[in-house]
């Protein structure tokens, strides 16, 4: 079996909230947009359906979604997100502050 390093590339992503429902939403491109419900009342559940090259498939609250390097659109769960993806330009300040988060998020679990 051979081992694969997966290629440093930029992307284009939004955190999905209710406080920037709109802006997730005018993110994606309308045409693989399924259905959604921005969570206008507490009771409500916040997410959007994005049609996408698998199938369609659901961004909830507190995803990420992100824009792949031909276009596409995907969701993506937060603690995947953290462990893939930096902000352009981090500094290694940032770097250790989440090294230091996902740390103590380990430790509440145990």
């Amino acid at each position: 079996m051979s081992k694969f390093t997966k290629r440093p590339i930029t992307v284009d992503a939004v955190q999905l909230t209710r406080n920037f429902f709109d802006v997730a939403l005018h993110f994606i491109n309308g045409d693989v947009i399924a259905g959604f419900n921005n969570g206008e009342f507490p009771e409500d559940d916040c997410y959007i359906n994005i049609k996408t090259l698998e199938g369609t498939m659901i961004a909830l609250e507190g995803d990420w979604i992100i824009k792949g390097v031909k276009g596409e659109f995907y969701p993506c769960k937060p603690d995947i997100f953290e462990e893939t993806y930096q902000p352009e330009g981090a500094d290694l300040q940032h770097q250790l502050s989440r090294q230091a988060d996902k740390a103590e998020r380990q430790e509440e679990v145990k």
